[in-house]
C-alpha cells in the first residue's frame, strides 16, 4: 500500500505514543551524546560528507541511540532501510532479506540492512551476511550491547567498521529532559535533589530517564511537586543495568579488582556493594577476592588468604544479608594489605621454564635410591640433608644440570615480604661461602 492511501495516525493517538519515540531525532544533528559520531566532526557526520558509507556495528549500552543512529542514515544517505532483530530471525528470513536486497541492487538502489542485537545470530549465521557485505548488495549496520571482539565472527569484524556508543553522561540526560519538558509543556515537577536522583536512575541511558520523566508526570497532582522520597516511591526505583553473564558482569568486577589493587578501599567497596545490590552471586565474589589475595597481595600479607577464605565461611554460616559484611570486610582488608605481584610473577617465570626445560631430569644427588642398581647409578649419591648442615641449610643446587641456578621468585621490600627477602639474600650469603653458588 502506498503512503498516500495510507491510514493516518490520528493525532490524539500519536499523542499517546511513549515519550522516547515521540522524541526520536529527526537528523543526526539532533542526536545527543553521541558527538563523537553525530556531531560536526564525528565519524559518521564524515562518512556521509564523503559519500561513502561503510559497513558498521554499533556498540553500546541500551538507550544510547543505536538504532535511531541506523534509521537517519539510510535517511541522509538514500539508502533502503531494512530492519531485522536476531532474536526473532533465522536463515529463512536472511534468505528473504538478502533477495529483496538484491533486486532493490539490480534496479540501482543498495539497502543498509539494521540487525538488532547482532550477536544473538550463531557464528554460521553471522557468517551468511559475508558473501552480500563483499559484493555490495547491502551496508550492514549491526547493533550489540555486548563485546563484538567475544561475540562477533572474525570474518564478519574484518569487513566492518566498530563504532562505540558512549552511554549518556548527566549534560545529555539533562538535554532530554529539557527537550520532554518543551514537548510536553510543563516542567518536570521535582525538586533539585530529586531531579537529580532521577537522571542517576537512568543509568546513561536516555529511553530510561524519559520513561521514567513519563512516569513522574503520570503520578503528579496538579501543583504538586515531588522530593527525592516521593520520587523513589513513585518509579518503585529502576533496577541497576547489569546481566550476570554479559559484559556488566566483567566491567564491575574488573573494576573492583583493579580498586583492590590499587588500595583504594572506598572504590572497592562502592564496586563490591554495586555488584550484591545488582543480585550477584557472593560466592563468586568470594572467589574473585581469593584470586586477588594470591595475585596482588601473595606474601607481602599471607593473612590475606586466610581473611577471604574466613569470609566464605562466614558467609556460609550466616547467609545473605548479615554474611555480606564478612565480604566487605575481607574487601577492605585486601585494598588495605601490602601489595605484591612477587610470587604470581614468579609462577608465570617458572611455568615458561618448565615449558622450554620440561625435558630435563633432576640433577641425580637429589633422586632417592630404593634399589641396589639405582645406588649404583649414582641415584641420591652426594645428597646433603640439610638438618644436619650448619644453619639448616646445605645451599646444594637442585636445579636439572643443563639448566644451571634460575632466580623466578624476588620479594620485594613489602609487608612480609621484606622478612623474606632478609631470609633468601642470607641464604644466598651461605651459598657463596660454602662455593655452592
Amino acid at each position: 500500500m502506498s503512503d498516500l492511501f495510507a491510514p493516518r495516525e490520528p493525532e490524539d493517538m500519536a499523542a499517546k505514543r511513549p515519550l522516547a519515540d515521540r522524541l526520536r531525532p529527526r537528523t543526526l544533528g539532533e542526536v545527543s551524546g553521541q558527538a563523537h559520531l553525530t556531531g560536526p566532526d564525528g565519524v559518521l557526520s564524515r562518512m556521509i560528507e564523503a559519500g561513502s558509507l561503510g559497513s558498521m556495528i554499533f556498540w553500546g549500552p541500551p538507550g544510547t541511540g543505536k538504532t535511531t543512529v541506523a534509521r537517519l542514515l539510510s535517511g541522509e544517505t538514500g539508502l533502503a532501510f531494512e530492519q531485522i532483530s536476531a532474536i526473532f530471525s533465522g536463515v529463512a528470513d536472511l534468505k528473504k532479506v538478502f533477495e529483496a536486497a538484491r533486486a532493490r541492487r539490480m534496479g540501482g538502489r543498495q539497502t543498509l540492512l539494521f540487525v538488532d542485537e547482532i550477536h544473538r545470530f550463531n557464528r554460521a549465521q553471522q557468517d551468511s551476511f559475508l558473501p552480500v557485505m563483499e559484493d555490495g548488495t547491502i551496508v550492514l549496520v549491526g547493533a550489540t550491547t555486548e563485546n563484538p571482539s567475544f561475540e562477533l565472527n572474525a570474518a564478519l569484524l574484518s569487513r566492518a567498521r566498530v563504532l562505540t556508543f558512549k552511554p549518556h553522561d548527566e549534560q545529555s540526560l539533562e538535554e532530554l529532559l529539557k527537550r520532554a519538558e518543551t514537548v510536553e509543556e510543563k516542567p518536570l515537577p521535582l525538586d533539585e535533589e530529586a531531579r537529580a536522583s532521577l537522571l542517576r536512575m537512568a543509568d546513561g541511558d536516555g529511553r530510561a530517564v524519559l520513561t521514567l520523566a513519563e512516569e513522574v508526570w503520570r503520578a503528579a497532582r496538579a501543583g504538586e511537586t515531588f522530593g527525592q522520597d516521593d520520587l523513589f516511591r513513585i518509579v518503585q526505583r529502576r533496577a541497576p543495568v547489569y546481566d550476570k553473564s554479559q559484559d556488566g558482569h566483567y566491567n564491575l568486577i574488573s573494576a573492583l579488582h583493579k580498586a583492590v589493587r590499587g588500595s583504594d578501599p572506598d572504590a572497592s567497596l562502592y564496586y563490591l556493594s554495586r555488584m550484591l545490590d545488582a543480585g550477584e552471586d557472593p560466592l563468586f565474589l568470594c572467589r574473585r577476592m581469593v584470586r586477588m589475595a594470591v595475585e596482588d597481595i601473595g606474601l607481602a600479607d599471607p593473612q590475606a588468604l586466610v581473611v577471604c577464605n574466613a569470609a566464605k565461611d562466614a558467609y556460609d554460616f550466616l547467609g545473605s544479608p548479615e554474611g555480606e559484611l564478612a565480604l566487605a570486610q575481607a574487601c577492605v582488608y585486601l585494598a588495605t594489605a601490602p601489595k605484591s605481584n612477587a610470587v604470581y610473577t614468579a609462577y608465570k617465570s617458572a611455568m615458561r621454564a618448565a615449558k622450554e626445560n620440561g625435558s630435563l631430569l633432576p640433577p641425580k644427588h637429589i633422586l632417592n635410591a630404593p634399589t641396589k642398581l639405582m645406588k649404583g647409578e649414582g641415584y641420591s649419591d652426594g645428597y646433603l640433608y640439610d638438618h644436619d648442615q650448619p644453619d639448616a641449610f646445605s645451599g646444594q643446587d637442585y636445579f636439572p644440570e643443563k639448566m644451571g641456578r634460575r632466580t623466578f621468585y624476588n620479594p620485594p621490600e613489602r609487608g612480609f615480604e621484606r622478612e623474606l627477602r632478609k631470609r633468601l639474600e642470607w641464604w644466598a650469603k651461605l651459598r657463596h661461602e660454602r662455593g655452592c653458588s
